[in-house]
């Protein structure tokens, strides 16, 4: 069975820390790119940042450069994103999702072959 299953959500003040996980399972992880997404009540879901393991390529949408980090545990099929730094705008719900493509790209939502259902981040002022 595929599974992606995101964790590491919660509540923290602004300034603060999370790490989130996307743990993998029932698909050659190696072969895909992750990303993650979020989306705040009342908005589209949007990009936050990406990684392809076989190749090292990372990307980043533009406000959370310099502040999120995306990294993999290819042994554990897992992928985390470290936030710092939080704002109150970073609240929303975020989900991690795989597509067979290189992360350079620009996909649409329905290219991607995965997704998890989703942690909430909230952020306080």
């Amino acid at each position: 069975e595929v599974q992606l299953v995101e964790s590491g959500g919660g509540s923290v003040q602004a300034g603060g820390s999370l790490r989130l996980s996307c743990a993998a399972s029932g698909f050659t992880f190696d072969e895909y790119s992750i990303r993650w997404f979020r989306q705040a009540p009342g908005k589209e879901r949007e990009e936050v940042s990406c990684i392809t393991s076989r190749n090292g390529r990372t990307a980043y949408e533009d406000s959370v450069k310099g502040r999120f980090t995306i990294s993999s545990d290819d042994a554990k099929y897992t992928v985390f994103l470290q936030m710092n730094s939080l704002k109150p705008e970073d609240t929303a719900v975020y989900y991690c999702a795989a597509i067979l493509f290189d992360c350079s790209g620009s996909y649409d939502l329905a290219d991607y072959d995965y997704w998890g259902m989703g942690t909430q981040v909230t952020v306080s002022s």
